[in-house]
């Protein structure tokens, strides 16, 4: 298969000269460099490579060239190669064209002239940029084949498990002629599969799986399902941003640290399609390459991550002892509770049976391009909705958003409000809710209630983004909670001026710290946390500060 390329464009020979040697010397061996002189001829040559099939890294483009300026460039390249990174390069006084080229063109970073020293100014932005965009970047006939229907509820975790790890896979209908073709290799027939047979996974080793667990399916792939030690200074249950940041903080800092993650590093945030609004990324983020970051930087301090769930948790004297679902359990001085929240379920008729058969809670990063050319209905008027509603629009004929207040004024930030406006493809519906969802072995009508009664409109594709539900009934009750399941800590503690009766200490409880001491809490599933990513960091970094306070006291 062809090398990946990089295309840099720019009117003056020299600056172009210039760009295409320092990325050939940098990154020539693993990449393809091509050049052009303006932008019509730089669409010119993404037709020809598009043509082929071939794929594109990442675009450097200048912003000051006739005909085609680079943001108007940007713009319509993004339209035929829409996972390329692209970047524009000015001059300094272009600061206004940068931000316009963030707006229109979603450029995903911007450099200034000159960039000398390129070991400085330039490698480390580009290799971000690479690195970000290998990890979603799946090449043809490489990686793991996944066979199933599309209206399989273990199907679909199985893909939602598989993206959010940046495990690279192809996902095949087990009717088509090329899984036939793929299983007959194998020696499977796919008329005899069965639905507790499916999804079946292909490995590029030859082997066929037909429907791992999740624990088969990680250890496979390899992530890690065991932890390295019994005893721990500090276990982290939860990869979200708190959880996360914890890791990073406390493993910098020596303590060793296990952070157990059912699913994927990010957490609800990881499903995020993109993070505008996050200090540091003019560009946004991804949920999905936020936690990826996040979990390299951790593991280079030296935390270790299993991916398990915690379904137990037990106090022995200055032990806290967390039981994992395989039947094991580590101990440690300290643990932070940062299992995070999860999308609260409708509760209509028909509902329960469509989960996963085409009703589905978050998974825009899984499900869009599924829905390709379909027209799809969301609920929910929150930034998560937002975000997955304009992510959603790049496949869809048609996204509509179904609010129950009279827009999105008080529930969504003004970025998102105004980037929806300007989307041609999204259709939002004030005082309208879902009452009943119709189908069979998947959805096929929605019943809606809105300002005009009811109506059943057709409907393949339901999205919900509403509310958040703490993830905490695995806990003792020992561990203090509010009315809908939230941990209390620090001064919430306090009932009428009195801590509860499990808290033994001399000492007022620490800021972050639950009903039991040495066990913390922190990000959304803490009662009266802010539910943002950037809150959630904030509460990660500083429980570690009240960690190594309470671990001084033994």
């Amino acid at each position: 298969m062809a090398r990946p390329i990089l295309l840099a464009v720019d009117d003056d020979v020299h600056v172009l000269e210039a760009v295409v040697q320092d990325l050939r010397r940098q990154y020539g061996n693993e990449y393809r460099i091509m050049r052009a002189a303006s932008g019509q001829a730089a669409l010119d040559t993404l037709a020809q490579v598009k043509a082929k099939d071939e794929p594109l890294a990442l675009i450097v483009s200048d912003q000051r060239m006739p005909g085609l300026t680079g943001v108007e460039f940007l713009e319509r390249a993004r339209l035929i190669y829409p996972d390329a990174r692209r970047v524009l390069l000015t001059a300094y006084a272009d600061t206004e064209a940068a931000i316009q080229a963030i707006n229109t063109a979603r450029i995903h970073y911007y450099l200034t002239k000159p960039w000398d020293p390129p070991e400085e100014k330039l490698y480390p932005v580009l290799s971000d940029l690479l690195d970000d965009w290998k990890a979603g970047y799946r090449p043809r006939f490489e990686g793991l084949r996944v066979i199933g229907h599309r209206w399989s509820p273990r199907g679909h975790q199985m893909r939602s498990f598989l993206t959010s790890n940046h495990v690279p896979y192809r996902w095949l209908d087990v009717a088509s002629d090329e899984a036939t073709t793929f299983l007959k290799e194998r020696g499977v027939d796919s008329t005899s599969l069965t639905s507790d047979q499916l999804p079946v996974v292909l490995f590029a080793d030859g082997s066929a799986v037909m429907a791992p667990t999740a624990e088969a399916l990680a250890e496979r792939v390899g992530l890690r399902v065991q932890a390295s030690q019994e005893f721990y200074d500090l276990v982290v249950v939860g990869a979200g941003p708190a959880g996360l940041a914890a890791a990073v903080y406390g493993a910098s800092e020596g303590l060793r640290t296990l952070v157990i993650e059912p699913q994927a590093p990010g957490g609800q945030a990881g499903t995020t399609s993109k993070i505008e609004n996050y200090l540091g990324f003019p560009a946004g983020i991804t949920g999905a390459d936020m936690g990826r970051r996040a979990l390299i930087q951790a593991t280079r301090f030296g935390a270790e991550f299993v991916t398990q769930s915690a379904i137990g948790l037990r106090i022995e004297g200055q032990y806290r002892i967390v039981q994992l679902a395989d039947g094991r359990s580590v101990s440690t001085h300290v643990v932070l509770l940062a299992p995070g929240v999860q999308y609260r379920r409708l509760d209509i008729p028909g509902c329960d049976n469509l989960t996963g058969c085409g009703i589905y809670y978050g998974a825009a990063l899984v499900e869009a391009a599924s829905c390709k050319g379909e027209d799809i209905y969301l609920v929910g008027g929150a930034n998560s909705a937002g975000q997955a509603a304009l992510h959603f629009s790049q496949y869809a004929s048609h996204v509509t958003m179904l609010v129950r207040g009279p827009g999105l004024g008080a529930t969504m930030s003004r970025y998102l409000i105004d980037e929806i406006e300007r989307t041609p493809n999204i259709i939002l519906k004030p005082h309208t809710q879902v009452v009943e969802v119709i189908g069979t072995d998947h959805l096929e009508q929605l019943r809606l209630s809105g300002p005009e009664g009811e109506t059943v409109v057709p409907a393949t594709s339901l999205f919900v983004f509403i509310g958040a539900a703490p993830r905490t009934e695995w806990l003792p009750s020992t561990i203090h909670r509010d009315d809908k399941g939230f941990l209390l800590a620090g001064p919430d503690l306090r009932i009428d001026g009195k801590l509860p009766p499990e808290w033994k200490e001399t000492r007022e409880p620490f800021l972050l710290e639950s009903s039991v001491p040495g066990v913390f809490v922190a990000g959304d599933v803490r009662h009266g946390s802010v539910k943002r990513v950037a809150s959630a960091v904030g509460e990660g970094s500083i429980a570690i500060q009240f960690v190594h306070q309470y671990l001084a006291g033994f």
